[in-house]
């Protein structure tokens, strides 16, 4: 019985997944749609295998047709452009200060940039909330 599955185990050889490639030379900053991806039957390690898992989203960096999809190259729509006046949070044990700052980078909700404290000139990290606002990290 062992020298069997160990045969059957032998012979197997990869299992083949599909994976997302771009339909089309997709631009740096552009939401990706339906009609810009295809499956292709191929295994890529690290590389997306369902289309639904990145529509709708944003292209990171430029994405060339043919080319595999990685989870990296792509994230959530910008929500707040660099240089863009936004709103900044501290908020620690129920003391709440705000303040306007510069975004430093683009970014999408949930990540962390740096932002400049325009009153007091200063650099922080903040991450961005789902309304564009800046919630300072420690």
């Amino acid at each position: 019985m062992i020298r069997f599955l160990c045969v059957i185990y032998l012979c197997s050889g990869p299992v083949a997944a599909d994976t997302v490639v771009a339909a089309r030379t997709i631009p740096a900053q552009s939401l990706i749609m339906p009609e810009d991806v295809m499956l292709q039957d191929r295994t890529v390690p690290g590389g997306i295998e369902a289309p639904d898992d990145i529509i709708g989203k944003e292209a990171r960096i430029a994405l060339y047709a043919g080319r595999p999809i990685r989870p990296g190259d792509v994230g959530a729509p910008a929500v707040v452009e660099r240089n863009q006046i936004i709103a900044l949070y501290y908020n620690r044990n129920g003391l709440v200060i705000s303040t306007e700052g510069r975004a430093l980078g683009r970014a999408g909700p949930g990540e962390i940039i740096r932002v400049m404290n325009i009153s007091s000139r200063s650099t922080i990290s903040a991450r961005i909330g789902a309304d564009g606002a800046g919630y300072v990290t420690e």
